[in-house]
């Protein structure tokens, strides 16, 4: 969904929020609830499905929201970070948040917290400005993802109807642990007392976290065991494991939904920048760390079989890069590097430096450069590295890359 870039007095409520990101990420429950304690949130009767994991989780709450809204399922849909703009993060059935929305929401809650240490971060505001509105929607159910980790998430401070665990690997390994077990731990943390946990098929360190977690809580485990089938709406092998664990979710929920609804739903799912077909020769996904990486060269493999790509890399700090390009090397014809605009995006020199195997590699300066110096190449194009990339790559796609919204966040 397009829509016209926010007014003037809009603008200034959304740059207020932006600006709370120098308060960085405390992660923590306290803020959280006395922030929701203060708003009266969540709203009563509201039930909420809650997504934690590492890869894979914006596409299992797309597939989730999308059958809801085919068997007539009124529900919000909480996500980050955005792509083009920030009302991406929150939408329901029928729309996203409008600027408007946003900034009567941001009024309320900047004016609630001007004094308080404290004081609440960018993530925590975004919630509860979230909840602020499907409450006002009336929305018996929300899909809520966590930011992350999950055990002191902001959106940890929710109890669910149902927990999800989508496939768990190696990533912000600085804040969540340094290995599997431990990353594990803090996924595991969503999982609540007696509520229901479906979790996607894991490595055994991380399975062996989640089910005694599940079991010390009584928390009932389903394990997803077989892919989806049937056409969906979203490309690549891994797509049809990510439906299948929203099936089995929306089986939990205790909902009257017919196997046609949910046919419809996983075929009819939109998200983007997830292998996505930008024209007949280019691809786009945000992929930016090992397991996401290895999960799009099969989804390639499948599509293309043996064709190489050239690949147009724009990576963020503070990811295993190395393993990144690792996992993308075998579909690889050549490399573009390059950066994109925000303070998080890795130097494509530096990124080049990561690449083990001898490749054929060029940078350039911007996305656009990258892709003009791309069509001199007989190959298919794939851009990936990052979904703070990909959000400016589609930006430029669709000519909105003037109404673009940065977040580091």
């Amino acid at each position: 969904m397009i829509s016209a870039s926010p007014a003037p007095e809009d603008r200034e409520a959304l740059e207020w929020l932006y600006g709370t990101q120098l308060f960085g990420m405390k992660l923590g429950l306290e803020n959280t609830r006395r922030l929701l304690d203060a708003i009266e949130l969540p709203a009563r009767r509201q039930r909420f499905i809650h997504i934690a994991g590492t890869n894979g989780k914006g596409s299992t709450c797309a597939f989730m929201h999308s059958i809801l809204r085919a068997s007539g399922i009124r529900a919000g849909l909480f996500t980050s970070p955005h792509l083009i703009e920030f009302g991406e993060r929150i939408r329901d059935d029928a729309r996203m948040i409008s600027h408007e929305e946003i900034a009567a929401g941001i009024g309320r809650i900047r004016a609630l917290v001007s004094d308080w240490e404290p004081h609440p971060t960018f993530f925590e505001i975004a919630l509860a400005l979230a909840l602020d509105w499907f409450r006002a929607r009336e929305l018996p159910w929300v899909v809520l993802e966590t930011g992350l980790g999950g055990r002191l998430d902001a959106t940890n401070a929710i109890t669910p109807a149902v927990s999800v665990i989508t496939p768990i690997g190696m990533d912000h390994m600085q804040i969540l642990g340094s290995t599997l077990a431990e990353i594990a731990a803090e996924k595991a943390g969503i999982i609540k007392p007696g509520v229901p946990v479906v979790c996607a098929p894991q490595e055994p360190d991380a399975m062996e976290v989640i089910v005694r977690v599940a079991k010390e809580k009584h928390a009932p485990l389903t394990v997803v065991t077989e892919p989806a089938s049937g056409k969906l709406g979203l490309a690549g092998p891994h797509q049809a494991w990510n439906a299948a664990l929203a099936v089995a979710a929306v089986r939990l929920m205790g909902l009257d939904v017919s196997d046609e609804q949910i046919a419809s739903g996983l075929r009819e799912t939109v998200w983007p920048a997830r292998f996505q077909r930008l024209d007949a020769r280019t691809f786009l996904d945000g992929a930016h760390n090992e397991p996401a990486a290895q999960a799009l060269a099969e989804a390639w493999r499948h599509e293309f079989g043996g064709e190489k790509a050239t690949i147009i890399l724009g990576a963020s700090t503070g990811k295993d890069t190395a393993a990144t390009l690792r996992a993308l090397a075998p579909v690889a014809a050549r490399w573009i590097f390059t950066g994109f605009d925000s303070p998080r995006t890795l130097a494509p020199g530096i990124a080049r430096e990561m690449l083990a195997a001898p490749h054929e590699t060029h940078i350039a300066l911007d996305i656009t450069e990258a892709l003009a110096f791309a069509t001199r190449f007989s190959e298919r194009k794939l851009i990936t590295g990052s979904l703070y990339f990909a959000g400016e790559v589609l930006a430029r796609h669709e000519a909105r890359i003037e109404s673009r919204e940065r977040s580091d966040q």
